[in-house]
């Protein structure tokens, strides 16, 4: 079963930049919607942010302006630069495929490991 790798955390200072990156461990049968979920300390996997195959996006409020979702249709990777980054945006960051649909999104491969975010100074 394919499952996502997600790479590109680390540690950065507040108002920092970094770039995840998260691409499937084998092939899919078709091109999917993706999303990116993050999971802050102490709470369970949310929604962050999704873009659909023709690149309709949504962000959650805490990070519009500055979290950017791309994606490569072909590859069915996905990216999320992240810059201004604050303490708040400290969690683990997952992605994922499946269909976004009225601002939700419904995963459908099984959750990879995650990439590690901390914003301290």
């Amino acid at each position: 079963q394919v499952q996502f790798v997600e790479s590109g955390g680390g540690l950065v200072e507040p108002g920092g930049s970094l770039q995840l990156s998260c691409a499937a461990s084998g092939s899919l049968d078709k091109v999917y919607d993706m999303a990116w979920y993050r999971q802050l300390p102490g709470q369970t996997r949310k929604l962050l942010t999704s873009i659909t195959v023709a690149g309709l996006t949504i962000y959650e409020d805490s990070v519009k302006g500055r979290f950017t979702i791309s994606r490569d249709n072909a590859q069915n990777a996905a990216y999320l630069q992240m810059n201004s980054l604050k303490p708040e945006d400290t969690a683990i960051y997952y992605c994922n495929v499946g269909e976004a649909y009225s601002g939700s999104f419904w995963p459908i491969a099984p959750w990879g490991q995650g990439t590690q975010v901390t914003v301290s100074s």
